[in-house]
């Protein structure tokens, strides 16, 4: 009796064991393809949905496989660690071949899938003779679900920050080749002869143990390949990927692959940003910044002795310690993030400034572009109207709304939205060359701001000239092809805006 129970606790273990790594293999393909492909919420429902269908696959044929039911449920699991720890290896060596990615992220994503959809029903046959057919249910979904539920609070909150996706994937399938180790061991007397898993087994463990042992060598390899500087920092946090890069003087920020900004140029895009709104406010005494966890933006702010309280609210952590810490980068932002004046708050900013009670002179926002749909919820109209609570009546705003010329349709529906809600909008564009045409709009619930009155002025700016209106002028290819609606939250239409601009370049 006692072997007997042992015998369905160690398959039921089994059991949850492939759920947690069959989900952490699927959680790493839909992070790598939000990374390279964009739009996150698009990614993981296509590798959701590709996985779950695999695994009604595996469990179709399973019904085919009719003999040595155990030795072919340790060869399962020998074979999901194999295929899930090599997956994120040959993705990160993918990364650039953007459609061969794609073929390889679901070629493996659904064999991962068959392989563990296969599992669970033979785990039943061979246990339908040992546990009441209700027990045997109840208990193996119950290790199955609880097994996903580990995998999907492990992964964004230890696994992604302290291992990184390839480290991860490669200990998740050293780990379902342990477990298929200790089940030829435990059970040798049922499998009989051990000799050849036991030796696939090893060699598979092997192998993914020297390919751990490599692991850094691998990254380092793919990303070469994927910047053209030179690596000097690369960290994934819980909310993104942070490499920065180095050509000659020069240093490159980006994030999930995406160039934020470029240090020999950077200023033209922070001067344009900052200047003229603080130029046509009333007061700067108060300043808010939403998004630039690089400080840029703050380090224009600070340089206007009017100044008295500056805050940023910025999701990432990881990013604001970054540029609080670094020597290098501390250099760039004159020490913004740690000076007396600034109050950083590592915070969503769409929940922040619904809960914000605190007025401000000033705001600048300067959110990454709307490539996704947590992204995008920051450039709804419901997001613009909740930001009026933390302005004054003669408040000023700043946005930068993306490319007018790569994404004319995204960049004016931002305007279309923001002037949906706001008396007075100015859209307005500069030349940036990491970038070419980019573009921003200033709006403000005052009608009588016509930002035309330069308030004040700062001295020795690298490129920003005070000449607001010629940098309002928008040529033909620059505007909307049609006229567009505004971006809402129920719909999300600016995502599929800044989608379509650029499959369009990409064509």
């Amino acid at each position: 009796m006692a072997n007997k129970r042992r015998f369905q606790f160690l398959l039921l273990m089994a059991v949850f064991t492939i759920a947690t790594c069959g989900l952490i293999y699927e959680l790493i393909a839909g992070a790598l393809a939000s990374y390279l492909l964009g739009d996150s919420v698009r990614q993981f429902s296509y590798t959701i949905g590709t996985y779950m269908f695999a695994m009604g696959i595996g469990s179709y044929f399973s019904k085919f496989i009719e003999k040595k039911l155990l030795k072919r449920f340790v060869e399962i699991e020998i074979l999901i660690g194999i295929v899930g720890g090599i997956s994120s290896t040959l993705l990160f060596l993918l990364f650039q071949q953007g459609s061969y990615f794609q073929v390889v992220l679901y070629f493996l994503l659904g064999l991962t899938g068959i392989l563990v959809g296969m599992e669970i029903p033979i785990l039943m046959r061979i246990l339908k003779d040992k546990v009441e057919f209700r027990q045997l249910v109840a208990n193996i979904f119950t290790f199955d679900y609880i097994g996903a539920l580990l995998a999907s609070i492990l992964f964004p909150v230890v696994l992604v920050p302290k291992l990184g996706l390839i480290s991860t994937s490669i200990v998740f399938g050293i780990i379902n080749i342990v477990v298929g180790l200790l089940l030829i061991y435990l059970f040798r007397k049922e499998l009989k002869d051990t000799f050849i898993l036991t030796f696939k087994s090893i060699v598979a463990f092997s192998g993914l143990c020297i390919l751990l042992f490599f692991n850094k060598e691998v990254l380092d390899y793919s990303e070469r390949n994927l910047y053209n500087g030179s690596i000097v920092y690369s960290h994934t946090t819980p909310y993104q990927k942070i490499v920065l890069t180095n050509q000659g003087a020069d240093f490159q920020l980006y994030l999930n692959n995406n160039l934020q900004f470029d240090t020999k140029d950077e200023y033209r895009y922070h001067e344009c940003l900052v200047h003229p709104v603080m130029g046509f406010a009333a007061s700067v005494e108060k300043v808010l910044i939403l998004g630039g966890g690089d400080g840029l933006a703050a380090r224009e702010v600070l340089k206007y002795d009017e100044v008295k309280f500056v805050t940023l609210v910025d999701l990432d952590e990881g990013m604001t310690q970054l540029f609080a810490k670094n020597p290098r980068l501390m250099a760039y932002n004159k020490q913004s993030l740690t000076n007396p004046k600034m109050e950083v708050i590592n915070q969503d900013a769409f929940l922040w400034v619904k809960n914000n009670k605190t007025k401000y002179d000033v705001v600048i926002i300067d959110f990454p572009d709307p490539t996704n749909y947590s992204i995008g919820k920051l450039y709804t109209n419901y997001f613009y109207e909740c930001l009026k609570q933390s302005l004054k009546s003669e408040s000023v705003v700043s946005i930068q709304t993306t490319s007018p010329f790569t994404a004319p349709n995204a960049y004016w529906c931002i305007n279309a939205t923001i002037s949906a809600i706001y008396p007075e909008v100015r859209a307005y564009h500069v030349y940036v060359p990491s970038f070419g045409e980019w573009g921003f709009n200033l709006f403000s619930n005052d009608p009588k701001q016509s930002f035309r009155y330069v308030k004040r002025r700062m001295d020795n700016l690298k490129f920003y000239d005070y000449q607001f209106e010629s940098y309002t002028d928008f040529k033909k290819d620059m505007l909307p092809a049609s006229e567009l609606e505004i971006n809402r939250l129920d719909n999300q239409v600016l995502v599929r805006y800044f989608e379509e601009d650029w499959s369009k370049l990409r064509e």
